[in-house]
């Protein structure tokens, strides 16, 4: 049976999930001992290197020592523990930068934070190279797919020398949610409200609509590919009105913008209603590793049309399936489901 001894940092609806799906103890049990050895939230930490008691693990931590991140990685390492693992569900730029200090130690990391794979690419690149020298492991299948395998298809199909020629989806979840339930009566406010109140959207659901998010996944899409695409090469055609100009200091600033532009929302959907279309948010990698983001108007009998609530699907097309894409399709937001994309990406260790 293989040991796996877990590090975890970020106690949200993810790291709360990920906890739950340890302790439940399904199929894996069969082949994995999961050892959660340290747990950190902003404010705390704590640490048992026989196993922290999961069935008690809020009180541990909220009777825990306060969070240090260099307490933290020093006790990670002083516990010397093979086929260690840090796992980050957080959505930090400060922690993604502490993966290269795990990697030269020995220690593997699994991450649904994306901020490191869409980083600059010499960033990108030197914590690929340090994966390779050091032996270890770097997953986060959850940056683009949330637990539908796309980074390991397109790893997959250029390991098999097949060229890609496009990647073309809905690569979000929480705003496939958001214009599929969006009405006249249920209020485009609302809807995003509820998005975020559900944990479709992230923290700040800025990041969401201003099309942010989706450039990051599409960028990691670009990379994985095999190209050095940077964020420049994404164009985000924004359906915010006066996208120019956003900056919004709080949450309740751009919920209240959103209330304010009622009027603007429900004519882009009246007019795409009035085609018997649907507003789709799509994302398209081209042939050259340039990518573009739009919000547009399907028709009827396109496949993106039928594509429900959360669900994100991606279309690839390469030289060896021009006729017949590939299609990857499932769940793609909410705290489980990116939840369970963590588990498998430790399992895969």
């Amino acid at each position: 049976m293989r040991e796996l001894n877990l590090f975890i940092t970020g106690l949200g609806n993810v790291g709360s999930e990920l906890l739950s799906l340890i302790t439940k103890k399904n199929k894996y049990s069969q082949k994995f001992k999961i050892n959660v050895i340290g747990i950190s939230n902003s404010k705390f930490m704590f640490f048992d290197k026989k196993g922290v008691d999961l069935s008690k693990w809020k009180s541990l931590l909220s009777n825990g020592e306060k969070n240090n991140r260099e307490r933290f990685f020093d006790r990670t390492i002083k516990f010397n523990l093979s086929n260690s693992v840090f796992v980050d569900n957080t959505a930090s730029e400060i922690i993604s930068k502490e993966y290269e200090n795990y990697f030269m130690k020995g220690i593997s990391v699994v991450t649904c934070n994306k901020i490191a794979c869409s980083s600059d690419f010499g960033y990108y690149e030197k914590l690929k190279k340090l994966t390779i020298k050091n032996n270890v492991s770097f997953l986060y299948e959850t940056n683009v797919g949330s637990a539908v395998p796309v980074i390991e298809t397109l790893n997959n199909l250029i390991l098999s020398n097949d060229e890609i020629f496009s990647v073309r989806g809905i690569l979000s979840g929480s705003l496939n949610y958001i214009f599929n339930n969006f009405t006249i009566e249920n209020t485009f406010h609302n809807i995003v409200d509820k998005a975020k109140k559900l944990g479709l959207t992230e923290p700040n659901p800025q990041i969401d609509l201003s099309g942010v998010d989706v450039a990051r996944k599409l960028l990691i899409v670009a990379r994985e590919c095999g190209f050095k695409t940077e964020i420049d090469d994404i164009k985000i055609k924004s359906f915010l009105p006066n996208s120019h100009e956003l900056n919004f200091s709080s949450n309740q600033s751009f919920s209240n913008f959103i209330e304010e532009n009622k009027t603007f929302f429900n004519d882009k959907l009246s007019a795409a209603k009035s085609k018997n279309c649907r507003l789709k948010h799509i994302a398209e990698l081209k042939s050259n590793g340039k990518g573009i983001i739009s919000l547009e108007e399907i028709k009827k009998g396109d496949v993106f049309y039928d594509v429900l609530d959360e669900e994100n699907i991606i279309i690839i097309k390469t030289k060896n399936n021009l006729k017949n894409p590939i299609v990857l399709k499932g769940p793609g937001a909410g705290g489980s489901i990116t939840a369970k994309g963590v588990l498998n990406d430790i399992l895969k260790i």
